[in-house]
């Protein structure tokens, strides 16, 4: 086990901690973790990682279950019971800087929680960028990650310019639209009302939410919500869907930037917009004492004021 730096503990403080892991340690120590039982993860069939030697692992990080070196993507549906289903639907996409996943935090309880409220919802697996096989390495890496997504100060010529990825989203995109594919494809046989069917994303899957609202020509998106990723200004196409926003003032992407819902609100598209006190950085449904943890309420209601939740007749 290894222990990573300050800058990335106060990057991932907020992590809602399982039931499961009260006893292991909260201080941002890398535990290694045995694959958890994926039952219901439906491969995507959407190849491999070039260069990826090693298999698939997990560990476990504040608590919350990590998958790394993911070279096989899957999509893993938390279906509501029919009494609830309002036949809305929403892709799921855990952040983790394209090299981790926080499976958990930012995907399986937001996954359950959706799907509590009567909303389908598809938690992605997508393919990562290799890391090291050690955890001592990995850690590195993590820092690393971290340290380059820090944005430029707000109002600078070169944070005011939209910037393309520092890298190829090709996998990832290929495997977000091949999970729309499959969600269209079984939309009778999961209840989808293929006309609500939207993507949420958390830290970089916010990111990849933005990159296949921005780029992807087979997505047709009802709606997004990007959760705490980038908030640089960016080229918004005609056909935009609404967005939720949010995001903490203490969170290490905000540095003061409101670039994307500028972008958002000049192109005329629906845009709600939550800037919370506090909050840090990967909070997922909640944390403690935070002012950031009603959004996901508020993100339900948002869907529901904008006809998302009315159930078919």
């Amino acid at each position: 086990m290894f222990t990573i730096s300050k800058l990335t503990r106060a990057a991932l403080v907020g992590c809602l901690v399982t039931a499961s892991a009260v006893a292991i340690a909260q201080d941002g120590t890398i535990y290694p973790l045995e694959a958890p039982p994926e039952p219901n993860a439906i491969p995507l069939n959407t190849g491999g990682v070039e260069g990826q030697t090693l298999p698939e692992t997990w560990f476990r990080q504040w608590g919350d279950p990590m998958a790394r070196n993911v070279s096989m993507a899957t999509l893993t549906p938390f279906l509501p019971k029919p009494e609830v289903a309002t036949g809305a639907a929403v892709i799921v996409a855990p952040g983790g800087g394209f090299r981790w996943l926080s499976m958990g935090n930012e995907g399986w309880e937001v996954a359950q929680a959706l799907a509590d409220r009567g909303i389908a919802a598809f938690v992605l697996k997508y393919r990562l960028f290799p890391t090291p096989e050690s955890l001592e390495e990995f850690a590195e890496t993590q820092n690393r990650t971290f340290a380059s997504a820090t944005p430029r100060p707000a109002g600078s010529a070169e944070q005011e310019r939209p910037r393309p990825p520092r890298f190829s989203l090709s996998n990832q995109l290929e495997d977000a639209e091949a999970a729309f594919d499959l969600i269209v494809k079984r939309a009778k046989e999961w209840g989808v009302d293929t006309a609500r069917l939207g993507m949420m994303g958390f830290s970089a899957g916010a990111g990849l939410t933005m990159y296949a609202t921005l780029n992807s020509k087979k997505m047709d998106l009802d709606f997004i919500a990007p959760i705490y990723g980038g908030m640089g200004p960016v080229e918004v196409p005609k056909n935009a869907p609404p967005m939720f926003s949010v995001i903490a003032t203490d969170d290490f992407l905000f540095n003061g930037q409101f670039g994307v819902i500028e972008s958002w609100y000049k192109a005329g598209k629906p845009v709600e917009f939550h800037l919370y006190q506090n909050g840090g950085h990967g909070f997922g449904l909640g944390n403690p004492n935070r002012t950031s943890n009603r959004w996901f309420d508020q993100y339900i209601h948002w869907l529901d004021v904008n006809g998302f939740l009315a159930k078919k007749k």
